[in-house]
């Protein structure tokens, strides 16, 4: 059943689901500074969001992908029920998160998935400590930048515009942001939907269908991008109040440098094949946004719970995933 043409078939479209649910989910990341400085209306938010979440399909190759499928575990040990069992448990832990209105990572969750699934199958022996390494490392790393770089350039225009009035500010900036909000939804299409494009490339390499050489077909690309926007269309509203106004209160300037900021470190590292966490860089961003003015500006309560969600996304991931494995083995086979 499980080396069954048909399950492959199944596995792919459970990858889309996952493609599809970390665009739903990660929406709320896209869309929440420009629909809470009140720039663009929700629903032209997710259209605009989408819009370029698919775009980058033309401006990138596929090195994130090729770190998912080849850096996190030997692909040698990889089967159908180790992808189905990492799939599900980053499905199930994004659920979760969504349900409670937590922006955590869908990258971190995939990782711990196949880390948990790889451990039970083949022992810590298959995993590759470098990529996981450098996972682990950006989960400290993408909101500490992204606080920075918020931070820096908000002064920076703050300098700049030091002279203008809050009304012409707004006026500037509020356009200016549909600018910032597209480079963030590119980069986040070029980070996160290329972790399913691995997903679906590993799950065919593994039953030969790639010839002997690992690499990712160009329809697959167009798939998970065109899957990916589809899911940021449908909109993980309950994350939205989360990003947009319960870590600080933002204005189109602050939008701007949050975004910019965001867009900065995630294509930055999407060109560098470091598959990071687009929600842990967004929302790092809009803490050093927020901090400019006064610490107080940000609510660090939030702030704390969000940073759980993220220490804790690779392990209950793991868990989760070793526990389907474990469980579905001697029932699928």
């Amino acid at each position: 059943m499980l080396d069954s043409l048909a399950f492959v078939i199944f596995l792919v479209g459970v990858a889309l689901v996952f493609d599809f649910i970390n665009g739903f989910h990660d929406s709320a990341n896209s869309i929440a500074t420009v629909v809470s400085t009140r720039v663009l209306l929700p629903k032209y938010a997710v259209l605009w969001a989408a819009f370029f979440d698919f775009s980058a399909v033309f401006f990138i190759g596929v090195p994130v992908a090729k770190t998912i499928g080849t850096g996190i575990i030997h692909p040698d040990i990889i089967n159908n029920l180790l992808i189905f069992s990492a799939l599900g448990a980053a499905i199930i832990w994004n659920l979760i998160t969504w349900y409670f209105g937590l922006p955590s990572s869908s990258s971190h969750a995939l990782i711990g998935g196949l880390i948990g699934a790889g451990v039970v199958k083949g022992g810590t022996k298959v995993l590759v400590w470098t990529g996981i390494t450098k996972a682990t490392l950006f989960i400290i790393i993408s909101p500490a930048l992204g606080m920075i770089l918020g931070l820096v350039l908000m002064i920076l225009v703050l300098n700049l515009f030091r002279k203008a009035s809050p009304a012409k500010m707004d006026h500037i900036f509020r356009k200016m942001q549909l600018l910032s909000a597209a480079a963030y939804g590119m980069g986040h299409g070029m980070n996160d939907a290329q972790k399913t494009m691995g997903i679906i490339a590993i799950v065919l390499y593994s039953r030969g269908l790639l010839g002997p050489v690992f690499h990712i077909p160009f329809w697959v690309v167009l798939l998970c991008y065109t899957v990916i926007a589809l899911g940021t269309v449908s909109g993980g509203w309950r994350i939205i109040k989360t990003m947009g106004t319960r870590i600080t209160k933002l204005r189109p300037i602050g939008g701007f440098c949050a975004e910019t900021a965001a867009a900065i470190s995630i294509i930055g590292a999407s060109i560098a094949g470091i598959p990071v966490s687009t929600t842990h860089t967004i929302t790092g961003a809009i803490v050093g946004v927020g901090s400019t003015f006064r610490l107080t500006a940000v609510r660090w309560g939030i702030a704390g719970t969000i940073i759980w969600a993220w220490i804790l996304t690779i392990p209950v991931s793991a868990f989760i995933s070793a526990l389907l494995y474990f469980l579905l083995k001697p029932l699928l086979q």
